[in-house]
């Protein structure tokens, strides 16, 4: 598969940028691109900010994605506490970051 170069890919592995990955996402969104994401590691921790949810609503399902694996190491439970909005099929494992760097024509790590 090519590359598309309308699709930003966004690999959040610290919380530390949050407020970044917002306004990247709404500047992507507004230039017409598509914006896929991937949360692993500490980044985890950001499904439970309190403005979560909104980015969830920005984002369509198939392009937002947990690693399972991190949620877990991180103290989440994978089956029973899916962060609002999401899907049990959004907390996915690393080979959806394979996925990102396959088809995302442009690759942000945050």
């Amino acid at each position: 598969m090519a590359k598309d170069p309308d699709k930003l890919g966004i690999f959040v592995t610290t919380p530390q940028y949050w407020g970044h990955l917002l306004k990247i996402v709404e500047a992507a969104q507004r230039a017409g691109k598509k914006v896929k994401i991937f949360f692993t590691f500490k980044a985890v921790h950001l499904t439970k900010q309190l403005e979560f949810p909104k980015l969830v609503q920005m984002i369509p399902e198939a392009d937002l994605a947990i690693c399972a694996d991190s949620y877990t190491c991180e103290g989440f439970d994978v089956e029973l506490d899916i962060p609002g909005g999401m899907t049990p099929k959004q907390m996915r494992t690393q080979a959806y970051h394979g996925e990102i760097l396959e088809e995302c024509g442009k690759y942000l790590v945050l």
